[in-house]
């Protein structure tokens, strides 16, 4: 049996007040007991939590300290989220309780349920590392799923409101363009020339889904045997648009065999694993999967590449800035460089 995802003691400058949180959630879940808390390990956004309250466990999701991004690190836009979906969409765990105002741990929080299982970050369990069928097996799970939640009546789940599907993708080159701007420490041109591509290449919207914005590997529980995707993590970005969108940043996050060495050096989990799909077989299933059609992979690749990149400039900036003394942040500057040095490639060549 694949061991589960555990978490940790918590970090240096990350600790939760547990008295006023012992407080808050006898009066929020109407019951006494101990609290004693834990952090799980990953992640450069919100930061998760293991709470044990008397015999009962939650995990809650707060933003990360000295954080500006408030769009970033909604808790109350990812609460909204859970609530309309978990009834309908058994991956995503069900919500108990919302702290919107910070003052008791000095930011909103949210509690969920917490779903066990395994969760692939940097390598493959060494039970399914020389399995490639199994291997390939996991990828096509991770695809399916994708696909799956993009066929989500999320109309019928309440949630048609939750976003402007018209005009999202050029919304979202121009917020990511500023979002840059805003943030930027250094001069790297081919973030600025990625950006401009892009808008100068806008695709038509496509027929909208209710989309992750973070679909990856270490934001998918699997069970112990690898065999289903019983929860999907990180709805913090979650809005309706166009699915390709959502399809790209994945894709984005997927490192191969055939990537420049320094490009594996980004910590995107096991993609480049043997076995392993291909960037392009991923797009491929996805197709065949939700019955969608794509004219240019291309831009979507490069779309990802570059909100990721603007997401880890916008970390390290806040490292830069001193809002946090977050060593792993430190690295993050060399990842906006990798990334848009990426996106200029696949733009070039016009290829993923």
């Amino acid at each position: 049996m694949i061991a589960e995802d555990v978490p940790r003691d918590v970090r240096a400058g990350e600790e939760l007040d547990l008295a006023k949180l012992g407080a808050y959630l006898e009066h929020a879940l109407g019951a006494a007991g101990s609290v004693t808390v834990q952090q799980f390990p990953g992640g450069h956004s919100n930061l998760t939590y293991l709470v044990h309250h008397g015999d009962r466990a939650y995990v809650l999701r707060r933003p990360p300290f000295g954080s500006k991004v408030k769009s970033a690190h909604d808790m109350g836009r990812e609460y909204t989220v859970l609530s309309k979906l978990a009834p309908v969409y058994g991956r995503a765990p069900r919500v108990f309780a919302y702290e919107p105002t910070g003052d008791i741990l000095g930011a909103p929080f949210y509690l969920m349920e917490r779903r066990r299982g395994v969760i692939l970050r940097k390598d493959l369990p060494p039970e399914l590392a020389g399995d490639h069928a199994a291997v390939r097996r996991v990828c096509e799970l991770l695809v399916d799923a994708l696909a799956e939640l993009h066929a989500v009546d999320y109309a019928a789940a309440g949630l048609g409101d939750f976003g402007k599907p018209a005009g999202y993708i050029e919304r979202q080159v121009t917020g990511w363009t500023d979002r840059y701007a805003k943030s930027a420490t250094d001069d790297i041109p081919a973030v600025t020339e990625t950006a401009a591509w892009l808008a100068a290449h806008l695709p038509s919207d496509g027929t909208p889904a209710l989309i992750h914005n973070d679909f990856k590997f270490d934001n998918v529980i699997f069970d112990a045997p690898l065999a289903s995707i019983t929860g999907v993590l990180d709805w913090e970005m979650t809005t309706i648009g166009d699915p390709l969108m959502d399809l790209g940043t994945s894709l984005s996050y997927w490192t191969q065999a055939s990537d420049p060495p320094a490009y594996h050096m980004l910590p995107f989990g096991p993609t480049a694993r043997p076995g392993m799909m291909t960037r392009q077989e991923v797009a491929n299933r996805y197709l065949e999967r939700s019955g969608r059609r794509a004219d240019s992979l291309v831009f979507y690749y490069a779309y990802g590449l570059f909100k990721t990149a603007v997401v880890a400039q916008q970390i390290y900036y806040r490292f830069a800035k001193g809002l946090t003394t977050d060593a792993r942040f430190a690295q993050m500057i060399h990842g906006v460089r990798l990334l848009s040095a990426q996106a200029r490639t696949a733009i070039d060549t016009n290829a993923i």
